[in-house]
């Protein structure tokens, strides 16, 4: 994972490209390492005995409060937008933050970070699918190609012939991540210019606190807090320290370095460079939790981001004429993906 996403729109080139995109990228990618750290942090902790709903509702409780401190200045007193836009601000506090991030963690705690990150991104692989099915229209010679490319990716991922045995329950949670992923795209891409993004990440990082904070008080959530020490890498440290990793690094930088990065590259570009999600979550598990997916599900791996990018490659193309030239491409719902990163 997918911060909020309003309609973040890029700024200006200026004269000096290549500082501009060198930083714009630079930015990027350090939002990609950042969101990637979150799976590792997830599962320091549930090895000493949180429950992924304690882990959740800690991290999203964590990052509203951080983030709420931006946001009340960015509305500049407008309150309006958030009446205006409450309808927003609770499907993506509601699918977006709470049920992908819950889904997800319950995913690590049974599966590999890397594992349990790839199922995930088989969000666009679902929405091709659905709109395919909804259209009855065949996709285009990429996106079609792109599909299957991600398809066999997950073949491989599961490895179901090897000797790296795959928790099916595990697999199951992944998958609802990816269709909670997939259901956030097509809120998220409406246009919306009223609501800024920092507001709209706070808000939706709040309504996913109440959320898990309700179903703990009303028993449907199992809450399992501990303070024993965890480990991350050679190093054993006081839980809150993966905790405070988990809040202010994998949330609260991701998401404000994501915000900087799209309105840096724009949607589009960002959306491609958060793709290195998977890399440097695989290589955070590997270097903090001594995880690492067999041969076979790392090309799996490969293939399911290689199929996501010309599943994107098509997108941009847009719908052409009848004449052969490019028509203008109407909205759809990967385009404004990385306006603001999701959660992982």
């Amino acid at each position: 994972m997918p911060a909020a996403r309003g309609r973040t729109p890029g700024l200006r080139v200026p004269a000096d490209k290549r500082s501009f995109l060198a930083s714009g990228l630079g930015i990027a990618l350090f939002s990609s390492a950042v969101f990637g750290l979150s799976g590792s942090f997830a599962k320091a902790l549930l090895e000493t005995g949180w429950s992924p709903g304690a882990a959740v509702t800690a991290r999203l409780t964590g990052a509203a409060l951080i983030l709420a401190i931006p946001a009340v200045p960015a509305l500049r007193g407008r309150w309006h937008q958030l009446r205006d836009n409450w309808l927003t601000i609770l499907l993506f506090g509601l699918i977006g933050v709470a049920a992908c991030q819950l889904f997800y963690f319950n995913a690590v705690a049974r599966l590999s970070v890397g594992v349990a990150l790839l199922l995930e991104y088989l969000a666009p692989v679902i929405i091709v699918l659905w709109l395919w099915a909804a259209s009855r229209k065949r996709p285009r010679v990429l996106t079609f190609g792109g599909t299957l490319l991600s398809l066999a990716g997950l073949v491989l991922v599961l490895d179901l012939t090897g000797a790296v045995k795959i928790d099916v329950i595990g697999v199951l949670w992944g998958m609802a991540a990816a269709v909670c992923l997939a259901i956030y795209f097509f809120i998220t891409a409406r246009e919306n210019d009223t609501l800024p993004p920092i507001v709209l990440a706070a808000g939706g990082l709040m309504v996913g606190a109440v959320v898990m904070w309700l179903s703990a008080a009303t028993g449907l959530l199992p809450m399992a807090f501990s303070t024993a020490d965890t480990r991350l890498g050679p190093w054993i440290t006081p839980w809150w320290v993966s905790l405070a990793g988990l809040v202010v690094l994998a949330t609260v930088l991701a998401y404000v370095s994501g915000i900087m990065a799209a309105r840096a590259l724009g949607s589009k570009v960002a959306s491609f460079v958060s793709l290195t999600e998977v890399l440097f979550a695989v290589v955070w598990a590997w270097l903090l939790l001594g995880e690492l997916p067999g041969a076979v599900q790392l090309l799996g791996g490969v293939l399911i981001v290689g199929g996501v990018v010309l599943v994107r490659l098509d997108e941009l193309r847009g719908p052409a004429r009848p004449g052969g030239a490019e028509a203008p491409k109407a909205a759809s719902p990967l385009e404004h993906a990385n306006d603001v990163e999701p959660v992982p």
